[in-house]
């Protein structure tokens, strides 16, 4: 009896996905809480904080990097491009249910034109999940164009701490659209 009157106001009350709702907004129907498309974009921006860029160390190679951070000049384009792939990869954060965080760094060997990105000593995730997560950051990054970067040293290590907040709790319910 109850699946005779529930289905058909379901029906006829069910969320539609309609532009006017507010992103992040949640509208319950039936105890049931249903949440509006966010836009990726606008959602990374406020799911990762990102501080400022470390330069850990350089040098003439990665065993002879004895500059510490402060002796090394700063690279803009690749410390841009680590950011934005770090806010791009927001999505493969670990999911631990609590807030956490990640020391992405950076490797950068000019001689060999290769980039590496693991996760660092300073954050709270670490292991496979911090793995993953810098593993996708650097499927995102983008192409670099080795002839156009300018640099004293032909090995750098740079840094950046990335917190993610605790997930919000209506993200683990189901959305209905």
């Amino acid at each position: 009896m109850l699946i005779l009157i529930a289905v058909p106001l379901y029906l006829l009350r069910r969320p539609s996905g309609a532009p006017d709702l507010q992103p992040d907004a949640g509208v319950a129907h039936l105890g049931i809480v249903v949440r509006a498309p966010i836009d990726a974009s606008s959602e990374a921006a406020t799911r990762v904080t990102l501080g400022t860029i470390q330069r850990v160390r350089c040098g003439a190679s990665r065993a002879e990097s004895s500059l510490e951070g402060g002796q090394c000049d700063p690279l803009p384009a690749l410390e841009a491009a680590l950011r934005e792939s770090i806010r791009e990869s927001v999505s493969c954060a670990p999911r631990t249910g609590k807030e956490g965080s990640i020391n992405f760094v950076l490797e950068v060997d000019f001689p060999q034109s290769r980039l590496n990105v693991f996760p660092g000593q300073s954050g709270k995730w670490r292991g496979p999940q911090a793995r993953r997560a810098t593993l996708c950051v650097m499927r995102s990054f983008p192409p670099v164009n080795w002839a156009q970067i300018t640099h004293t040293h032909d090995y750098y290590a740079v840094a950046v701490l990335a917190t993610y907040p605790a997930p919000d709790p209506l993200e683990t319910l189901p959305s209905f659209e």
